[in-house]
């Protein structure tokens, strides 16, 4: 953006308000009008949200540019009282040219959070630091704000640590790429598109919010903070550090919209994640089922295949909780329906009802595009009604705007027409009551919107001219890294004729970096301006070809999806709304759901999101690769989501592109058994990946399983304090040690919670793996599978947490469990979780170095009303929910209920307190001896079996 003379805006008008203030911005000179017309009127509202959250909003005054309607995302309500003077964040700014920059009131010395200043950034112009393209350079950082282009820059501190901005599968791991350490910075852009998990490229979701962590070297304290800019506008946000500069840098470059900034002051990296779901909104509470395991795929052909995989689940003893199926069970690949032959609605009624009877679970996928009736003759309601009530896409001149997906020639819905959500309903109501498919969740896919044409290609053609996609002659290719399947064979056997299938020399596995990858689009291998609001009403934009242009991984904006100048209701144009699809269908699904299935909790998972979504929705992380390298990629996609506020992720396990094989499915289904969101799905033509297909997997998902189950109570109290609170179920090594550097990087291992942490196998060939423990040596860790703490040496030489060689032979997970916890587990895990929660509870008390601990659960029915005004606290007598408390110290346990008054009636059966440090004397509960206890000096284990407390009430244990 090369405008010399260009200076920005000066600041006039300036009004205190009781929650912030208020000014205007006027152009300070000649205008630039680089990618367009710069405004020359724009206001300024400053709002002190909370004690640890600052809004700065800067729009248009005339407000012709797009906003995200509060119907959407609703805006959080103003504080009770004034924060201007206590809030921990401080709205800085210079008036000409129009700069500010936030600070901490509590380290008001250290760098900004934020810092537009030109003296604060490195001297213009930069060069570009791709050299191949030109865009890439920074020829000045003054704000921007035109009708298609804004742009606005921050200093950062060299070479910190920044998450988040995505959805993105990031060669350089969960911490993105700044510049610094021979890296070379990250254009993140932001358009949903359909593409199979492409390395450093845009994908189903933008999520244009980052979390900082800001270490400083000389206290060495850490400390976090984090930015979110609420607008849906197609984007490029560049992080960035020019050679000899000072600082680092990120630029956001908008293609319209406004400057809609949240800034959070954590100053701990889950507060931040809290703070961000504070004004996006907490996720929504799952029903316990949702917690199972869940199997999938495409190309179950008919219902006796779901039939006979469902038999074959249970007589091979892997726990089956949902059954699902993807665009097989339609007819001619139309929403709403099943194909009369392949999946009669009576047969598929009673598989379901069959299902229902053993506490099993059904979800079937449902995707963006509504097939158009062919002819005169052709009989499809979705359409006809959709029709009749004018709820789809238009084109300019108001015809039905017809792109093409499976079915052939369909259309998209529009969620801003009034009674869009009234047909949505309508239409899941009568799938379920009268078409047999009596679904628990549904499957959003498709949903960026993904079209298989460009533009609106169905305009004035012949509709039974294209036939539905063809599935003949599919032939899938590529099997995981390590196994050469023309040596082989197309088995994906560990060994055949008793020899060893691994084809890796080197023996440190496949050594596999992470590398960019075009990527294809999901099943793409398989298949051959008027007025209105914003750039609806803006008649002097280039809807088509913006002037900038974003680094689309398609190129074109229109490629591969619904065109930019596709026109919904209120005059909104697909330029301004497109990455706001996914979330507006999560969100009408969720309430007909609602409707549906009265009484029971939505369970929705989605493939394109935007912010907010997990109000509504879970995400997969899309169509990934049967590859080790996509294995370890998916770990950084659930920390990404737990940022975003969507915890509720996962991926395809075992990999849906491609083939998989033995070794890493085995290796693959234990990761994911300490995922939030646990499915099996793989592609149309791939090997079968069943866990039942191969032994040795079977046996690693059974031991899998059987963990998960048993911390079924954790995970679900994990989700109950997302739900509330908006706390990170998973989180990242620093999270919880936020000033051990040698963890900024770590993306290999995870926390479920804050007191287990999971080192998986992601390599093929190995039988050790390396894991570090954080807490260098101050923390004790134990053995989740035999209790025995690891021998953790203090430090290495430089002070740093070591790491560690674990054993970890086929079908073992490595999985450690923190000093100072205390899980309330299921004692007998059953084959689906409703087996699983009517039996009894135990107790797992992982005492700390001084000899406490401490640990809560939140109990309910696992489905229906969801008490979340009880969660709080705020209620104590709640017959919906009760909150139990653990607490251990001095050779004494207590159980208590914070709140509530939900009728818990299984009993505590097992006690087990891990560091006693000598066999007792005695052991006491609820004031009385008791026998049976048995201790373990090697792993100094207390366990008292057979208690039948009540948990109802208050429960004491002693030890002596």
């Amino acid at each position: 953006m090369r405008c010399p003379s260009y200076t920005g805006y000066t600041l006039t008008s300036l009004v205190e308000l009781q929650h912030g203030l208020s000014a205007q911005l006027q152009l300070a000179g000649p205008a630039c009008n680089a990618f367009g017309s710069d405004v020359a009127n724009l206001t300024l509202e400053v709002t002190y949200q909370s004690q640890s959250t600052i809004r700065v909003n800067i729009f248009d005054t005339a407000k012709e540019q797009f906003a995200i309607p509060s119907s959407i995302i609703p805006p959080p309500p103003l504080p009770t009282r004034s924060l201007t003077n206590d809030s921990d964040l401080v709205f800085n700014y210079d008036p000409s040219p129009f700069t500010f920059w936030i600070t901490r009131r509590s380290d008001p010395d250290s760098m900004p959070v934020f810092d537009t200043r030109i003296s604060s950034l490195p001297p213009t112009p930069i060069p570009p630091f791709n050299a191949s393209d030109p865009s890439t350079a920074f020829d000045g950082f003054p704000l921007v704000f035109e009708d298609q282009y804004l742009q606005i820059t921050s200093a950062l501190p060299l070479g910190t640590n920044i998450y988040g901005l995505g959805e993105v599968v990031a060669s350089s791991g969960f911490r993105r790429d700044i510049g610094t350490g021979g890296g070379s910075g990250t254009i993140q852009t932001h358009w949903n598109r359909d593409d199979a998990d492409p390395i450093d490229q845009n994908i189903y979701g933008s999520h244009p919010v980052y979390l900082e962590h800001r270490y400083n070297v000389s206290t060495g304290k850490a400390a976090a903070s984090g930015v979110l800019l609420l607008s849906a506008a197609g984007s490029d946000i560049l992080l960035q550090t020019p050679p000899t500069s000072p600082v680092s840098l990120i630029q956001y470059r908008m293609l319209g919209g406004t400057f809609d900034f949240y800034f959070f002051s954590g100053p701990n990296d889950v507060d931040v994640i809290a703070q961000h779901g504070a004004i996006s909104g907490y996720p929504f509470m799952p029903p316990a089922w949702g917690f199972g395991f869940h199997l999938c795929r495409w190309g179950y052909h008919n219902v006796s295949d779901d039939i006979a995989n469902v038999e074959a689940m249970r007589e091979a003893g892997v726990p089956l909780e949902v059954q699902w199926n993807d665009i097989d069970l339609y007819h001619a690949f139309r929403d709403f329906t099943t194909d009369p032959i392949s999946f009669p609605a009576d047969e598929v009624k009673s598989f379901i009802e069959n299902l229902t009877v053993n506490h099993q679970h059904y979800i079937p996928i449902v995707d963006a595009g509504i097939a158009v009736t062919v002819n005169d003759t052709d009989a499809y309601d979705s359409f006809t009604r959709g029709s009749e009530l004018d709820v789809f896409m238009k084109n300019p001149d108001g015809s039905l705007y017809i792109g093409q997906v499976w079915p052939g020639y369909s259309v998209f819905p529009d969620w801003f027409v009034d009674n869009a959500e009234e047909w949505w309903t309508e239409a899941l109501t009568n799938w379920s009551m009268n078409g047999g498919v009596g679904f628990s969740g549904i499957w959003l896919d498709m949903n960026e919107v993904s079209s298989f044409c460009g533009y609106s290609c169905g305009t004035g053609a012949n509709f039974s001219a294209l036939a539905p996609y063809s599935l003949a002659d599919v032939v899938v290719v590529g099997y995981p890294e390590c196994y050469n399947e023309t040596v082989s064979g197309p088995s994906g056997n560990m060994t055949v004729n008793g020899t060893s299938t691994y084809s890796c020399s080197n023996v440190s596995g496949s050594g596999a970096s992470v590398a960019m990858r075009a990527g294809a689009s999901r099943r793409a291998t398989m298949r051959g301006v008027g007025t209105g609001i914003g750039a609806g009403g803006e008649t002097s934009i280039n809807v088509t070809y913006p002037p900038y242009a974003i680094h689309n991984g398609f190129g074109a904006l229109s490629a591969h999806t619904v065109a930019t100048n596709a026109t919904r209701a209120g005059g909104y144009l697909e330029l301004d709304v497109h990455n706001l699809f996914g979330t507006m269908e999560a969100r009408a699904t969720y309430l007909a759901l609602q409707k549906v299935r009265p009484g029971k909790r939505p369970f929705i998972i989605g493939r394109s999101t935007f912010v907010s979504q997990g109000r509504w929705a879970g995400h997969w992380l899309g169509d990934n690769y049967s590859k080790w390298e996509y294995m370890y990629l998916s770990i950084q996609g659930v920390l990404q989501f737990q940022i975003y506020q969507i915890p509720m992720v996962g991926a395809d396990t075992c990999g849906f592109i491609g083939n998989t094989d033995e070794e890493l499915c085995n290796r693959w289904m234990q990761l994911s058994a300490f995922m939030p969101f646990y499915r099996n799905h793989n592609t149309y033509g791939a090997l079968p990946q069943e866990p039942y297909r191969w032994d040795s997997v079977a046996n690693a998902s059974k031991i899998a399983i059987q963990a998960r189950y048993s911390l079924l109570a954790y995970w679900y109290t994990l989700f109950a304090n997302a739900s509330t609170t908006g706390l990170p179920p998973i989180r990242a090594l620093f999270y919880e040690f936020p000033d051990e550097p040698e963890l900024f990087t770590v993306d290999r291992q995870w926390l479920v919670g804050k007191d287990i942490l999971v080192t998986p196998v992601l390599e093929p060939g190995q039988t050790t793996v390396q894991g570090i423990f954080p807490g260098r040596g101050n923390v004790i860790w134990r053995d989740w599978w035999t209790l025995a703490p690891v021998s953790v040496s203090p430090t290495d030489s430089s002070n740093q947490s070591t790491t560690i060689t674990l054993q970890a032979p086929l079908s073992h997970i490595n999985v450690h469990i923190r000093g100072g916890s205390i899980f309330l587990l299921y004692d007998q895990p059953g084959y689906t979780t409703y087996e699983t929660m009517n039996g009894p509870y135990a107790l797992l008390v992982s005492l700390d170095g001084d000899g406490g601990a401490w640990g809560d659960a939140f109990v309910d029915a696992g489905d229906g009303e969801f008490d979340v005004v009880g969660s709080t606290g705020s209620r104590s007598n709640s017959t919906l929910a009760r909150r139990l408390t653990f607490e251990a110290s001095e050779g004494s346990l207590s159980v208590k209920t914070r709140w509530g008054a939900y009728n818990i009636e299984q009993k505590l059966e097992t006690i087990i307190i891990l560091g006693v440090g000598k066999e007792p004397e005695s052991v006491i509960v609820q004031g009385e001896q008791v026998n049976g206890w048995v201790y373990d000096g090697g792993t100094e284990e207390l366990v008292l079996a057979g208690a039948a407390v009540d948990l109802n009430g208050d429960v004491e244990v002693s030890w002596a």
